[in-house]
């Protein structure tokens, strides 16, 4: 008895990042992705105080981003909350104040990144104990691989950033990377887009919280040096952070509609 006939393969959906028709259609995306990012990341507890920021350039405005306004809750935004800054943090889009030294690291990296889309910074505990060791992630597990050799550490600490040469400094420290480590501070994440920024911070995070655990109990073993690299070409593309996210954007675009207004 044969079982049922195989459904082609080219029949199956699998999502993939879309094609926008217009500037204004990619825009409103941008939007929404970040406007849902932002509520996660408060879901998972990344929110502390007013520290916490992501961007996402305009598509048409390439040195203006649209951020999180200054001191409104994370699982409060929406996307007619968002506010549009241009590269000197002026508000040329909304009725709130940004955070001015967040915003001015974030400005500096898209201004040396131009390919980068989003950045993503918060302050979430476990990036800031590893922070604190003024260590980078090390190659212990198949996701911490996809920083393997991709990912900076910025080794000083001089306050709160207030001034550009600051935010150039680790803009210059985060390199070609997809992320850098700012010693006693946290993590800031790229990507080309803002599933990809949102992604890489996630799974960052979850790295240092592993590591630190790992370390906690023992000594953790290294993957050696080339199957760390062979698992971070698999694992460590932009396409793979957005195709992992999409699970996360559906659960809070589906429980949250509201953050689509």
């Amino acid at each position: 008895m044969h079982g049922p006939t195989p459904i082609p393969v080219d029949q199956l959906r699998f999502a993939m990042p879309p094609v926008h028709e217009s500037p204004e259609d990619e825009r409103r995306h941008r939007k929404e992705r970040l406007a849902g990012a932002l509520r996660l990341f408060g879901r998972l507890g990344y929110e502390d105080g007013v520290s916490g920021h992501l961007t996402a350039r305009d598509p048409e405005l390439t040195d203006h981003y649209w951020v999180n306004p200054f001191g409104m809750p994370f699982a409060h935004l929406t996307v007619g909350d968002l506010v549009l800054a241009n590269h000197d943090g002026q508000v040329v889009e909304g009725s709130r104040h940004v955070n001015q030294a967040a915003f001015t690291v974030h400005a500096e990296i898209h201004r040396a990144r131009p390919e980068v889309v989003a950045v993503a910074h918060c302050h979430s505990v476990h990036g800031r104990a590893l922070a604190a060791l003024g260590e980078p992630v090390d190659p212990i597990t198949q996701e911490s691989c996809a920083f393997y050799e991709d990912h900076a550490l910025y080794p000083d600490y001089s306050g709160v950033v207030v001034d550009t040469e600051e935010g150039r400094r680790i803009a210059a420290a985060l390199g070609p990377h997809k992320a850098v480590v700012l010693r006693n501070h946290g993590l800031v994440t790229v990507g080309d887009s803002v599933d990809a920024a949102a992604w890489w911070f996630l799974t960052l995070e979850r790295a240092c919280q592993v590591q630190l655990a790992a370390r906690a109990a023992g000594r953790p073993f290294l993957i050696d040096h080339a199957r760390a690299v062979a698992t971070r070409e698999q694992l460590g593309h932009d396409l793979v952070a957005w195709i992992n996210y999409q699970p996360m954007w559906e659960q809070i675009s589906r429980s949250e509609p509201d953050l689509l207004a």
